[in-house]
């Protein structure tokens, strides 16, 4: 069931995103999102494209460990949780950040943000410009199907 909810998302999303395309659609089947967590979890924490079409991209997530505390200058993350649970952080600041030329502020830690549990079939938005941090409990393996909508 978590993996159709997914894959309808994705699917919805990448249809809308054909009308800008030029009639482009894809189909992530739910073996083939299996197979790249695997791949990802693996390789410890890490996230791989499935596809970019310019406008959005459509990600997987897979994370084992805390992340840092970031802000996205350009893009609106769209999270459905696939596996596990975690709590995000959103909202606060974020000391000594630093950003790169790519408009992507990161740091360690978040203070004074909003601590929110998330667990498998959540749909989690974080608007670009808003400070967020996932803390994954240890012995944890959280998954989740990224959309990044550009601004």
């Amino acid at each position: 069931m978590k993996w159709t909810l997914s894959l309808v998302a994705v699917i919805v999303l990448t249809l809308s995103a054909s009308a800008q395309t030029g009639g482009k659609s894809d189909h992530f089947s739910a073996d083939q999102i299996r197979a790249l967590t695997a791949q990802a979890l693996a390789s410890g924490s890490a996230g791989k494209t499935l596809a970019d079409y310019g406008s959005h991209k459509v990600q997987i997530s897979v994370r084992t460990t805390s992340g840092g505390a970031e802000v996205h200058g350009h893009f609106d993350d769209v999270m459905i949780v696939e596996q596990g649970n975690a709590t995000i952080i959103t909202g606060g600041t974020i000391p000594d950040a630093k950003t790169g030329p790519d408009g992507e502020t990161k740091g360690t830690s978040i203070q004074g943000g909003q601590s929110r549990a998330i667990s498998v079939g959540d749909i989690v938005t974080v608007n670009a410009g808003v400070p967020h941090q996932l803390i994954v409990p240890a012995g944890t393996t959280y998954s989740a199907v990224v959309i990044k909508i550009k601004e």
